[in-house]
């Protein structure tokens, strides 16, 4: 698996990171989600440049004007409830996209909270065959519930090309998916890697839990 870090070069990205993280900035939901869909918006385009292209004619009100475009057929799949900020800036982007959902949330095993499983439940989504899969989840913890998620997508076809996009991941959750996805045939696309989990599996430094912020505890 390539790993692209965005955190090691300088962008924009990076001021967005900045206040996902910051406790002072993250009360205001709005903003919050608007960073995440900020950060997809810029990755998707980073992520564009990966894509197949040929050129085509396009035919303007004065003459013939040659464009290379993709060909890719591009389907951008989300883990439901705090990936949808990051995929609607996907969508913004890739405006012709599929669109395929996914639930996927953690549970405790036992009362200390340090044994997490992952629970599958609700899926929606085109056909993935010879697709374009593009994963999208703003938190890769562990990278079970990513890897889960894809299971569940592939039972609706192959894709023939799989990018994957995070913005906050934990050193272990990016070496969970790089045994998972051997080779160079996946890309893990990152806006920043944190190298420790505690011991509730969430990321540190981390941002917190990214659904809460982005809409409000759950029960």
């Amino acid at each position: 698996m390539k790993i692209i870090n965005f955190a090691e070069q300088n962008s924009i990205i990076n001021q967005y990171v900045a206040e996902l993280r910051d406790v002072e900035i993250q009360g205001d939901r709005m903003r919050f989600r608007r960073n995440i869909e900020r950060i997809g918006e810029l990755m998707a385009y980073e992520m564009s440049k990966e894509l197949t292209y040929t050129s085509k004619q396009v035919q303007t009100p004065l003459g013939t004007a040659v464009v290379n475009t993709p060909d890719d057929d591009v389907v951008i799949a989300t883990v439901f409830r705090a990936g949808l900020p990051m995929h609607l800036g996907f969508l913004n982007v890739f405006d012709r996209a599929g669109n395929a959902f996914v639930s996927a949330y953690r549970f405790y095993k036992n009362e200390q909270h340090t044994d997490i499983g992952v629970h599958i439940e609700y899926l929606a989504t085109p056909s993935l065959a010879e697709k374009t899969l593009m994963l999208v989840d703003p938190m890769l913890a562990t990278g079970e519930s990513m890897e889960l998620a894809f299971q569940a997508f592939q039972t609706k076809g192959t894709p023939r090309k799989l990018m994957i996009a995070c913005i906050i991941a934990s050193r272990a959750g990016v070496e969970h998916l790089q045994k998972r996805f051997p080779g160079e045939d996946v890309t893990l696309w990152c806006a920043a890697i944190d190298d420790e989990l505690n011991e509730r599996k969430y990321i540190v430094p981390g941002l917190g839990d990214a659904g809460d912020l982005a809409y409000g505890d759950k029960l």
